[in-house]
């Protein structure tokens, strides 16, 4: 075989491989496309994706450090140059290269209260460019403009200016989310202060009133109830975490029967059945004590011979089952149902509290069941799942510390 022929066959081959892997490389190409979905799919991916990533930076408002992040997002998704976003204040957050036109957005900014629709603004030669456009749009909370979203364009395109509009309104809602979220993070510390507020008066004073009738008579045993009383306030009084172990809610609630003993004696009796298994179980901090002050209180305390408190926690399913019972006065079953729909009156306002936090965080499923009649003892039964992702945290079980044993002596 000649020189001219080997050559001419070499080139052959080489070009064959190239056709080989230039189709293996297309029809790759081609099957990844389709399993990504069509170009319409990957639009609406794109869009959903950088609304949810805005989303995050935007709830805590528009005065906030992440307001510059979400700006980022929003102008990816408007897919314009420059956009800037003003707060009630007027304070600008531009993001592309548009500091020369920031005196235009504080100018449209300063006039933002008469601002009740998208507006389309020319913006002067000097600023930085020939035919640049400022699309404005109001964000609107509470009839109220909070503030701007402006974009600056080269051309007043009718989709570019809807679709500002558009990104202006769920700025709106996403304000209103944030404003809600907390709202309701106000009113569960507002509960639980309440709470805090029921424990203070009542029971802070008859504890000190027995620890000082041990003081001469029983000086080890004042000391003891000192501890105790110590102990008790610490827990009902931290500032830090809304959720505790169940362990950790015992020892709390031991603490407070072993003074409430000093002045009830023998008239109280308790009794304890825990399962091992559900002494690490999260619960909402101050869920259970409430309702065994509230079986003193207002079951016990009233009743001649004073009764029984029994606290019990067993797993059911996929949640853990705890109930209070005692066997005092008991309450009006009416007056229960007004008390839980919000309409009763101050007594009893840890039930209330209670049911509404476990309502709150792990919805209405997760209310108080009470069953109680005039003279027939209450018990108070409360679910509480046993996986808890949001909750259930390390953090939590490591403030419990050792205390995730309850301790051997009993109140009983």
């Amino acid at each position: 075989m000649d020189e001219s022929t080997l050559i001419a066959l070499l080139s052959g081959s080489a070009i064959g491989v190239v056709l080989t892997v230039g189709v293996l490389l297309a029809w790759r190409y081609a099957r990844g496309s389709r399993e990504l979905g069509s170009d319409g799919e990957h639009a609406t991916y794109r869009t959903l994706h950088l609304a949810s990533q805005a989303a995050e930076h935007l709830r805590a408002g528009l005065d906030g450090d992440e307001v510059s992040r979400a700006a980022r997002h929003l102008r990816a998704l408007l897919g314009c140059d420059i956009i800037a976003i003003a707060d009630a204040g007027g304070a600008i957050v531009i993001d592309g290269p548009g500091e020369p036109f920031r005196e235009v957005a504080t100018s449209i900014a300063e006039r933002m209260s008469e601002a009740s629709r998208t507006q389309v603004v020319p913006v002067p030669a000097e600023s930085g460019r020939d035919s640049t456009y400022a699309i404005a749009a109001p964000i609107v909370t509470d009839g109220l403009v909070a503030g701007m979203v402006i974009v600056f364009a080269t051309s007043r395109r009718a989709p570019l200016i809807r679709a500002t509009g558009e990104v202006a309104a769920w700025v709106s809602a996403q304000l209103r989310l944030g404003e809600l979220d907390a709202s309701r993070a106000a009113l569960a510390e507002a509960e639980l202060r309440a709470l805090r507020a029921q424990i203070s008066p009542h029971f802070i004073y008859n504890a000190l009133n027995a620890i000082a009738s041990f003081i001469n008579t029983d000086p080890s045993k004042a000391r003891e109830l000192v501890l105790e009383f110590a102990d008790f306030t610490r827990y009902s009084f931290r500032r830090h975490g809304d959720f505790t172990t169940l362990a950790e809610e015992l020892r709390s609630i031991h603490s407070y029967l072993l003074l409430e003993r000093a002045r009830f004696g023998d008239r109280l009796e308790v009794t304890l059945q825990i399962a091992p298994e559900t002494l690490s179980t999260v619960i909402p901090f101050l869920s259970l004590q409430p309702l065994v002050e509230n079986s003193v209180r207002h079951g016990l305390e009233c009743k001649e011979g004073g009764g029984r408190i029994t606290i019990s926690a067993e797993a059911a399913g996929m949640n853990v089952q705890i109930t209070v019972e005692d066997d005092g006065a008991g309450i009006d079953p009416d007056a229960v149902e007004a008390l839980l729909g919000g309409s009763g009156g101050a007594d009893h306002i840890g039930l209330r509290n209670v049911d509404s936090r476990m309502r709150q965080v792990y919805g209405d499923a997760y209310g108080l069941v009470v069953e109680t009649n005039s003279g027939a003892g209450t018990l108070v039964r409360l679910l509480v799942p046993q996986s808890q992702p949001m909750n259930d945290t390390d953090a939590v079980k490591a403030h419990a510390g050792e205390r995730l044993r309850m301790p051997d002596r009993s109140a009983s």
